[in-house]
């Protein structure tokens, strides 16, 4: 795959392009993009304006990669998943942890039930900045979090709820900070925290099995650690004092794996689905899933924290 365009409203910008590569051609309408023979796109653009360029793009025969989310709303994202499919092209989403090696060793070793049975999942997310200005925390944040629990579990949440508050943009009134919790129907539940208004940069998720548990930590040097402990409730007992928990504290394991570029992974198979017709992980019905997670999180955070039918 080769860079040919490169479009953008800031001069400057096209500038520092054109000195990173002499030979691709540069303009501040997008429409030139798409009136040439590029056979794709890749569209990293304010979340409000994915589903108008995406559908642009599809209908001038271009396969497109969009940032995440996909869109703002789940009608504007069915539709773009629809038209890719209706036209043979490939639609696929920026959802980079679905390719992050540490991320798929958490998954191989939930698939492999290493863990025994999920219990329940804890996510933070959280740093200083950066706020934007025509979305809230959980449509900037949480995007990453909820691809990363569908793609290790497999299974879809049934219901999110979700409170928040504003406090640096409180007069535009978007949340700089939100918990939320996602139920799926095997049980599982999962809480995330997020936030632009933190002193620490944290990027981690715990998750806790009857047999073992785990922590993923992105920033970490060893991201993920197997710890091998738990509890066992013994299976009946007469009295009071014959009725003992058993803790087991067990070794720590860093879990191991070869690491590749999850950016460059993506694109990668961006590539590779355009060749071959391949559906990628995170293709535009992925897509469509982490909005309906979205949209429900959203409806909860203006009703007061009720949990919301993800429609999944």
């Amino acid at each position: 795959m080769e860079l040919a365009w490169v479009a953008d409203f800031q001069p400057e910008r096209l500038a520092h392009m054109r000195s990173l590569y002499p030979d691709v051609c540069l303009t501040q309408n997008h429409a030139d993009i798409l009136a040439s023979d590029v056979e794709a796109v890749v569209i990293a653009t304010p979340v409000s304006t994915h589903h108008g360029l995406a559908m642009q793009a599809l209908r001038a025969g271009k396969h497109v990669l969009i940032e995440k989310p996909i869109a703002t709303r789940v009608s504007d994202a069915l539709e773009i998943a629809e038209t890719a499919e209706r036209l043979g092209l490939i639609a696929m989403v920026g959802h980079t942890f679905q390719f992050n090696p540490a991320v798929n060793a958490v998954r191989d070793l939930i698939l492999r039930q290493e863990l025994g049975e999920i219990y329940y999942i804890s996510g933070t997310r959280v740093n200083l900045g950066l706020f934007q200005p025509d979305i809230n925390v959980v449509w900037d944040l949480a995007p990453h979090d909820i691809s990363i629990l569908l793609h290790v579990l497999g299974v879809d949440p049934s219901w999110a709820s979700a409170q928040g508050g504003s406090f640096v943009q409180k007069k535009r009134g978007l949340q700089d900070m939100a918990y939320m919790t996602l139920n799926f129907p095997s049980g599982i539940l999962a809480t995330l925290r997020l936030s632009w208004l933190d002193p620490v940069k944290i990027r981690r998720i715990t998750v806790v099995g009857s047999q073992k548990m785990l922590v993923y930590d992105d920033i970490a040097e060893h991201k993920v650690i197997l710890y091998d402990c738990g509890v066992t409730v013994p299976p009946y007992s007469d009295t009071m004092e014959e009725f003992q928990m058993s803790y087991r504290h067990g070794p720590e394991t860093i879990v191991p794996f070869d690491w590749v570029e999850p950016l460059q992974a993506e694109c990668r198979m961006f590539a590779e689905a355009i060749r071959t017709g391949q559906v990628p992980v995170s293709d535009a019905r992925m897509g469509v899933k982490v909005v309906r997670v979205l949209e429900a999180a959203q409806r909860s955070l203006s009703n007061g924290g009720g949990r919301e039918a993800t429609g999944l």
